[in-house]
């Protein structure tokens, strides 16, 4: 059986044109993000730094990009990504989310269909123990449609399989964001088959 890793291990080198489609999305999610020259952004499950551009463009050259990613050879990529492009304010860490080394507090975080993440409780609490009070949230991804949308649902389910562990959650992701998001606001987009959930992060 492949694991959720090696699945990543195999895609990672036709990530960017199997998803090509998408990329219409992954710039919806990083416009909502309110950040500005000088802010520092987690770009949470980043991997092959497909939201690296537009975040850039958005804190500037006196801002900064964290991205963090559990897979390396997606990691490689986006370094690879940021080295052509002499991206010297992009910092990419090849960890775990709930383990993640961060020594820094941000003003913004973006979790861009990364829905093992964002159902684990971890690795929310270790990106937003480092997030300043009122940082900007942006969250979007696939989630199911409808039950009447069913045939919509098969296409969905194998669209994601190969990047999903656990369709737990599916049906309404963002849940576990509302505790550290009071005012998530959330949005149903594509048909039904994503979402797209913005907010600001409060401090215990």
């Amino acid at each position: 059986m492949t694991t959720f890793l090696e699945a990543y291990r195999s895609q990672a080198e036709k990530y960017d044109a199997r998803t090509s489609a998408f990329q219409h999305w992954r710039e919806l999610v990083v416009d909502e993000l309110e950040v500005g020259p000088g802010d520092t952004v987690f770009d949470v499950g980043c991997g092959t730094g497909l939201c690296l551009s537009k975040l850039r463009e958005k804190v500037g050259s006196t801002g900064t990009v964290v991205g963090i990613d559990e897979s390396a050879e997606m990691i490689a990529l986006a370094r690879r990504r940021a080295n052509e492009n002499g991206w010297a304010n992009v910092d990419l860490i090849a960890a775990p989310v709930h383990d993640a080394p961060l020594d820094r507090e941000a003003d913004a975080a973006i979790f861009c269909a990364v829905h093992d993440i964002i159902q684990s409780m971890p690795a929310l609490e270790n990106i937003f123990d480092h997030l300043r009070d009122g940082a900007s949230v942006a969250a979007g991804g696939g989630k199911w449609p409808s039950a009447w949308l069913w045939p919509l649902g098969l296409w969905v389910g194998a669209l994601h399989a190969p990047f999903v562990r656990d369709f737990s959650g599916f049906d309404m992701p963002w849940q576990r964001l509302t505790p550290f998001v009071p005012d998530l606001s959330v949005r149903e987009i594509a048909a039904g088959t994503g979402y797209l959930a913005t907010g600001h992060a409060k401090r215990a």
